[in-house]
């Protein structure tokens, strides 16, 4: 049996937000998940994850989200630790430069990725994005600028955009 290192150790808390609850997800220095508590896309693992609202990285993560949904920040500075290919690492690169307030379609996505005929990878790998709202996949949108696609549904896509003044 092999056994467990530290390393391995997930810890989670749960944090209210005017989008629901959320599930923060740290290994023992970044953070590696946030999922919208009651959807569907938290790993199976998570049956094994510590609830540990003290960890330092959760509790660094949720005072950034704290300030996000009170509109005094624009950006996130915690260390994030995700797992991915390396075109949805690229693809998460890119949505992270996306600035606050601004949005982009899912084509000018695969273009700035690298990869400009793989519109619906690009999409298929934001909807797969590990860190919700940290990296702000809620601004990439459809064609004309049109809402769609987002894992906590297009409600809550909205309310994010309107926080950050997108028409």
């Amino acid at each position: 049996m092999k056994q467990r290192t530290t390393t391995n150790i997930m810890n989670y808390s749960i944090i209210k937000s005017p989008i629901g609850d959320l599930m923060l997800v740290a290994d023992v220095s970044a953070v590696t998940g946030l999922y919208f508590a009651d959807c569907d896309h938290i790993p199976p693992a998570s049956k094994q994850w510590i609830l540990n609202a003290q960890h330092p990285v959760l509790q660094q993560a949720t005072e950034q989200l704290q300030e996000y949904f009170a509109g005094r920040r624009k950006a996130f500075s915690v260390p994030l630790r995700l797992e991915g290919t390396d075109f949805q690492q690229r693809v998460w690169r890119q949505i992270a430069l996306i600035p606050h307030g601004e949005t982009i379609t899912y084509s000018d996505l695969a273009l700035r990725a690298g990869a400009p005929q793989a519109i619906r990878a690009a999409g298929t790998t934001t909807g797969r994005n590990p860190v919700s709202i940290i990296i702000p996949c809620h601004r990439v949108m459809g064609k004309n600028g049109s809402l769609c696609g987002f894992a906590g549904g297009l409600e809550r896509k909205r309310h994010l955009l309107e926080l950050e003044n997108v028409d």
